[in-house]
């Protein structure tokens, strides 16, 4: 209407401007007379006049005369435009006038109908609300207290409101929703699109004539549904019926009746002829009786025929109906298939190379279990028919596919194969280094037939052989022996350069794979021993089947030893080797005469070792008990000078005794003669004896001695006297190394395979790089005010622990002391063991 009133605004507006346009030429015309003739004669010496006028003149008068011409014919057109634009404003207001009444009578209506309806017409702009609801408690009225849903809805169903309309106004998806109110009134809702409008339309549920009427409808659809369906399934092929409360047949169609045979439906009905026997019904009747429908395929004889049905029985209240569907034929035609599919499957999963079968969709329609394994693909995922766009996109997210710069184009050229009439071949290379051949082959019903065949393994042995064939030719070349590979027939097939260097061989002679008779006709040149090279021919040329191996030495006139064998090779084929010993046979005798020299020598010093202990340790231990009997005062009084002296004697002596002891044992070590007593060792009292030898020596040297051995530590398996005598020595050690108000601390800690013993000191410590040269044999650095001692502790040490099959370990830093662990197995393996 808008647009009327402006269209026809301009239309007065150009109007009145044609007549200002026709009014101007009126007044101009007269005017330009006028100023033509100021002095002209009387109208009537008009002609007098005209003849006196230029030709300027005239020309202005015309141009005058055709505008107001044109002004009058302008002003006649704008009056009859005039008269239609009025005629049509009119109807436009009529018309306007008609659509305000209609309007006013559509709300009258809404209102009158119990419904109210929003209108969006745009994303920013608050809805129109039209329409009344009937009164219902609780469901505001007023315009904000109506939009605000959540004050008047159930917070379930104004979220699920909300949710709708968003989803009408931003994509038009419609919706039906039945609301409840906080009340617990019902409210139907109901929104639609149109017009580019979002319509939303709220009805209330307590109206009884809706709900009649809702009833009414539904009844009606209802009836033609029912009839539609038992006319569909009258012209069904397929057996159908229904059953009344007491599970007599109450409708049966026309493919029941002429399965039984050809009677018609209301005959079969009266004389309750049953499709299947009793067992099958009352199977039906059981799974009713559950609440489940019935879904079996079942064989039954109809009409004389054995036939399969799949049947489905399903339970409605108090009635049932059924329907069977004939799949004799199906069941035959999948059984046949099936077989041939097995068969295939089978057949294809024998096969190492993978194959998928795809159709003329491009889906999968069968893969073997090489395929599967070759890709990594899921059973699932293959069995789901997806199409080799979707496997070829998971390939590359997985990795399985060649690395391509544009996948797009590289996969729409291989797609390209379910056009071709040919197969195609081509290789992939795949980011985890394997090889695949890979070949479309166009299946004869359309699709594709896909081989993958991993040729991997054979590239990979066939560049392993070429390397090896070229490692075997250099490795032969390279070789200070002469090698020489004779064939079945007797010639050279392969030798290496220093054959010709120990034979002195012109390599010419041997490039022609000349016969072994020939090779070895030479080589007697050198060594000219019949019986040797008839034994060499007959290895390599003989009929002997055993083909037994020949090795030997030649002694040539020049002075070089060669030795000799001969290997038997596959296709018989023979290796004959030929090896210059002679530095070697003349270092060997060196050293096999060094050897018994350095035999003899060493058991010289360890008889000398032995005798020198045995005859020192007699005097030794008479020494001691005759001081301590001087020291005890049983044969006199001693001054103390003569007590003290005794005292010096006595602690000599015994330091003295110790290192007889220990080069003993280590002579009995070395002899491989010295064997463990093994039995269960409490690790607490063999802790507490040791520390309790040495207590006094800790006093004296002025340090402090702590022990932790944890409660209930137990026993293990070992020789009790060695394992006293190693802490022994290591506690001797760390007294021997530690200055004044030092602390010694020994531990012990068991683990599930070993026990741990571990000494510890605050002494002075020993360099990174003196610590492997502490287990060697009287090795000693005095260190600060210690002297050191023979330097056999640690060695005994390491001796008695690998003995049990144990290892030692020492860690020291100078200045921050030592800790010396020792690790002895719970149970030794063996029970006796000779040291190194």
């Amino acid at each position: 209407m808008a647009r009327c009133v402006l269209r026809q605004r301009s239309r007065i507006g150009g109007e009145r401007g044609s007549w200002a346009c026709a009014l101007g030429v009126c007044f101009l015309v007269p005017a330009a007379l006028a100023s033509t003739s100021a002095h002209a004669a009387p109208l009537d010496d008009f002609f007098a006049v005209v003849g006196a006028l230029t030709a300027s003149d005239i020309a202005t008068i015309a141009v005058l005369v055709g505008a107001l011409a044109f002004a009058v014919v302008a002003a006649l057109a704008l009056i009859r435009l005039r008269d239609r634009t009025e005629a049509e404003a009119e109807g436009l207001r009529e018309t306007a006038a008609a659509l305000s009444l209609e309007l006013e009578r559509a709300e009258a209506l809404l209102s009158m109908g119990g419904d109210r309806i929003l209108i969006w017409e745009g994303s920013g702009k608050p809805p129109l609300i039209t329409g009344t609801l009937p009164p219902v408690p609780g469901i505001p009225d007023e315009r904000a207290g109506f939009l605000a849903f959540g004050t008047w809805l159930a917070p379930q169903s104004a979220a699920q409101l909300d949710r709708a309309i968003a989803m009408l106004r931003s994509r038009g998806e419609t919706f039906a929703l039945a609301l409840t109110t906080q009340t617990g009134h019902g409210v139907d809702v109901l929104g639609r699109t149109g017009g580019g409008r979002a319509l939303v339309r709220f009805r209330s549920l307590t109206s009884d004539r809706l709900a009649l009427a809702t009833l009414e409808e539904d009844h009606r659809v209802v009836m033609a549904q029912l009839e539609a369906l038992q006319r569909i399934l009258q012209a069904a092929p397929l057996p159908a019926w229904l059953r009344d409360g007491t599970g007599r047949l109450a409708w049966v169609n026309r493919a029941y009746a002429e399965t039984l045979g050809s009677a018609p439906p209301v005959e079969v009905i009266r004389e309750g002829g049953e499709l299947f026997d009793a067992r099958t019904r009352e199977a039906v009747e059981a799974a009713h009786q559950k609440r489940e429908d019935f879904r079996r395929r079942i064989s039954t004889v109809a009409n004389g025929i054995r036939r399969l049905f799949e049947v489905t029985d399903i339970a409605a209240g108090s009635w049932s109906g059924g329907l069977a569907i004939d799949r004799t034929s199906l069941d035959d035609a999948e059984q046949g298939i099936r077989r041939l599919v097995e068969f295939h499957a089978r057949t294809l999963d024998q096969l190492a190379a993978g194959v998928a079968i795809f159709g003329q969709d491009q889906r999968l329609r069968s893969y073997n279990a090489a395929y599967r394994a070759l890709f990594g693909l899921d059973s699932a995922f293959l069995d789901s028919s997806p199409t080799e766009s979707a496997i070829l996109d998971r390939l590359r997210a997985t990795r399985r596919l060649p690395e391509q710069a544009d996948f797009r184009n590289w996969k729409a050229n291989l797609l390209s194969a379910y056009r071709a009439t040919e197969a195609r071949e081509q290789m992939w290379h795949l980011p985890d280094g394997q090889t695949l051949r890979v070949i479309a082959n166009p299946h004869p019903q359309g699709g594709i037939i896909w081989i993958y065949e991993n040729v991997s393994e054979r590239l990979d042995l066939e560049s392993r052989y070429n390397a090896l064939i070229r490692v075997q030719r250099e490795t032969l070349d390279n070789l200070s022996d002469a090698v020489a590979v004779f064939g079945s027939d007797g010639r050279l097939r392969l030798h290496n350069p220093p054959l010709a260097t120990i034979w002195g061989l012109d390599p010419a002679a041997l490039s022609d794979r000349p016969h072994v008779a020939k090779v070895f006709a030479l080589c007697r040149q050198k060594h000219d021993d019949q019986a040797v090279w008839n034994q060499l021919m007959g290895a390599v040329a003989g009929l002997d089947e055993t083909r037994a191996s020949v090795s030997g030495r030649m002694s040539r006139a020049d002075g070089t030893i060669v030795d000799y064998a001969t290997v038997p090779l596959p296709d018989g084929q023979t290796m004959v080797t030929f090896v210059d010993v002679t530095d070697s046979v003349k270092v060997e005798r060196a050293l096999t005469e060094r050897n018994e020299a350095l035999e003899a020598a060493d058991g010289l010093k360890n008889a000398f070792i032995q005798h020198v202990s045995y005859e020192l340790r007699s005097p030794l231990t008479n020494i001691i008990g005759f001081t301590q009997l001087l020291a005890e005062e049983q044969i006199g009084p001693l001054n103390d000078k003569q007590r003290e002296y005794a005292g010096y004697v006595l602690s000599s002596s015994d330091a003295l005794l110790a290192i007889i002891n220990d080069i003993l044992d280590l002579a009995t070590l070395d002899a491989g003669i010295m064997t463990l007593d093994l039995g269960e060792v409490d690790i607490g009292n063999a802790v507490r004896s040791t520390v309790n030898g040495v207590q006094d020596r800790v006093t004296k040297a002025g340090l402090s001695l702590d022990v932790r051995v944890p409660e209930g530590i137990g026993s293990f398996v070992a020789d009790e006297r060695r394992v006293r005598q190693i802490l022994f020595n290591l506690l001797s050690n760390a007294i021997a190394f530690s200055p004044p108000g030092g602390r010694i601390l020994i531990s012990a800690e068991r683990r599930p395979d070993e026990i741990l013993f571990a000494v510890e000191d605050t002494g002075v410590g020993m360099p990174e790089a003196y610590v492997p040269a502490a287990f060697e044999r009287f090795e000693s650095r005095p260190s600060g005010p210690s002297r050191g001692g023979a330097g056999l502790g640690l060695p005994i040490v390491k001796s008695f622990v690998e003995l049990h099959g144990g290892t030692v370990r020492i860690d020291s830093r100078p200045g921050e002391g030592t800790r010396v662990t020792v690790s002895l197995p719970v149970r030794p393996n063996t029970v006796a063991v000779a040291a190194e």
